[in-house]
């Protein structure tokens, strides 16, 4: 396939630091035990705060909530639970007044089997809907391989495919390549995927001409079905692209799809490092917290204080997609989202956790932070599903601002929450962590303001690593824009570490944040001593 190389991002973006909001949990305003986007707005002054640039909602749209509102029902309208409309082209404007951009998800690949859409296109008689959803032939088919697929579920003559749940009933883009034995594979350019395709264009507009910013796509990968290396599926986004660039030139379009390198070839702005495309993620930051090698057969991830992680498990595959998408797009990178349980807390201390940031908010890309991992709130293990949260539930609990009812997260009573509250006496709260100068909160908002000043840690300042060895610690690595460069070490190891690299230059470094680590350079080669859990920003002087 030929590239196509994007046009030029927003320039926004270049120092975007992202704020996941799950809404439902995040604060509620009217005591119904759900949070609401009035809620949000309430909320705005302590987003600000943080010294982030963006927000991201996840789904606040019409829906029966089977999937937490992943399943839409309505793509035009805000669901009852967080507000209206109205509420939400405020929150928009309210974000623009503190330089806050709202970004909302965009679920492109399905629908709630509630929407009119499939409400229409289930019925046996032909009309406008019958092509926008993927549906076999004969009621008998129930077996696809490959595909999820659902029978008996209408007098249709057919089974239908879906993306998630069976509830989730898959768009109809079409088939990059349909099996002639098999008719009811349409092509991408069959009249009901194209309308599905306009549809699409439809939404997008809707929300970015009331004030959103851009979008993150769902599960963006997954449109175009029977389409090996996701050929077809790419040049779509990259029509969408193209289109965006023209009429909204300003918006942001993020992928859900775990393949920068193919990700931002399709046009999208950013793609994300998240465990379901990159497993080096999870060797990062979130292998298991069992006993270790022998018993645990996942290991250790690199930040874990036992040091027995490895490092070249993330940079091996990090490294491939970034190379191939400079000046293309930026990796967007998470502490977590509604998807990872459990939390980034997990087993680890506020020095372990102020480690993490300090790693996410050096590196290249966009950082992502999801709420309440500013304050290291903790993942309630063992909760029964909610919406279909299953085995994630337990990282989507209720925001934890004080120590008045409900963490002060709602005044309902406590059976009515969304989730339950994390009862522990020493659970992490914002307002604890206002007062506390030495708190996480603290330590995230002092390096947010540092990447934020400094441009050689922003998005697509250059990135090269100066010291990273199998199963060996720290990790350094440099950035360098005009005439700034740091070097950032991290030893999330709990012992004392050292290492030497060569650099070219021979000034006294200044530690901008962190240890002030014995950082010594001579003729080119340079030695780092860093205590045992611990990293620094040190800023020196260009060659």
């Amino acid at each position: 396939m030929k590239e196509t190389p994007p046009k030029s991002k927003p320039e926004w973006l270049e120092n975007a630091i992202f704020y996941q909001i799950y809404p439902q949990s995040f604060y509620d305003s009217n005591g119904d035990g759900i949070g609401d986007i009035p809620g949000i707005i309430n909320k705005l002054d302590y987003i600000q705060s943080l010294g982030v640039t963006a927000v991201w909602l996840n789904p606040c749209f019409v829906s029966p909530f089977q999937d937490a509102g992943y399943d839409v029902a309505d793509y035009y309208k805000v669901a009852k639970r967080y507000g209206t409309n109205s509420d939400l082209k405020r929150l928009f404007e309210e974000g623009r007044k503190r330089d806050i951009r709202i970004l909302l998800d965009l679920v492109a690949g399905h629908t709630s089997i509630q929407h009119p859409w499939f409400m229409e296109s289930s019925k046996p008689e032909r009309n406008q809907y019958t092509d926008y959803y993927i549906w076999t032939d004969a009621h008998w088919k129930w077996e696809i391989p490959g595909y999820r697929v659902v029978s008996g579920y209408s007098q249709r003559d057919g089974c239908y495919l879906t993306n998630f749940f069976y509830s989730q009933p898959a768009l109809n883009y079409g088939f990059a390549n349909p099996d002639p034995n098999h008719p009811w594979q349409q092509p991408v350019d069959a009249p009901g995927p194209m309308r599905v395709r306009q549809e699409l264009k439809s939404i997008i507009r809707f929300w970015l001409e009331m004030g959103a910013s851009g979008f993150r796509v769902d599960m963006a990968g997954s449109l175009i079905k029977g389409d090996p290396g996701n050929r077809e599926t790419m040049k779509l986004w990259q029509e969408i692209r193209a289109w965006l660039d023209v009429e909204f030139p300003d918006a942001c379009l993020i992928s859900e799809w775990g393949v920068p390198s193919q990700a931002i070839q399709a046009g999208f702005h950013m793609d994300f490092c998240i465990p379901f495309g990159m497993p080096g993620y999870t060797a990062l930051l979130r292998k298991a917290f069992g006993p270790g090698p022998g018993t645990d057969p996942y290991g250790f991830s690199f930040f874990d204080s036992r040091g027995h992680g490895n490092i070249m498990e993330f940079l091996d595959e990090y490294l491939g997609h970034y190379q191939k998408i400079l000046d293309m797009g930026l990796i967007a990178f998470p502490t977590g989202n509604h998807d990872i349980n459990p939390r980034i807390s997990k087993g680890r201390s506020t020095t372990d956790l102020e480690l993490v940031f300090l790693f996410i908010l050096t590196m290249p890309g966009v950082p992502f932070i999801w709420y309440g991992d500013e304050i290291g709130m903790r993942s309630l293990d063992y909760l029964p599903s909610k919406e279909g949260g299953y085995n994630r539930t337990g990282a989507r609990t209720p925001m934890q601002w004080s120590e008045d009812t409900n963490a002060g997260f709602s005044t309902a009573a406590t059976e009515k929450l969304y989730l339950p509250i994390d009862q522990a006496k020493d659970r992490p709260t914002v307002l604890q962590q206002e007062n506390d100068p030495d708190s996480l909160l603290q330590r995230v908002r002092r390096l947010v303001a540092i990447r934020k000043t400094h441009p050689a840690l922003q998005g697509s300042a250059p990135f090269k690593i100066l010291f990273a060895h199998p199963g060996e610690y720290p990790l350094v690595f440099l950035r360098e824009a005009d005439q700034e460069s740091f070097i950032i070490a991290v030893n999330p190891f709990s012992h004392s570490v050292e290492a030497e690299f060569p650099y070219l230059s021979n000034s006294v470094p200044q530690t901008i944040y962190g240890a002030a680590a014995g950082l010594i350079a001579n003729n080119n080669l340079w030695k780092i001593h860093l205590p045992g859990t611990s990293g620094g920003i040190y800023r020196v002087a260009k060659s």
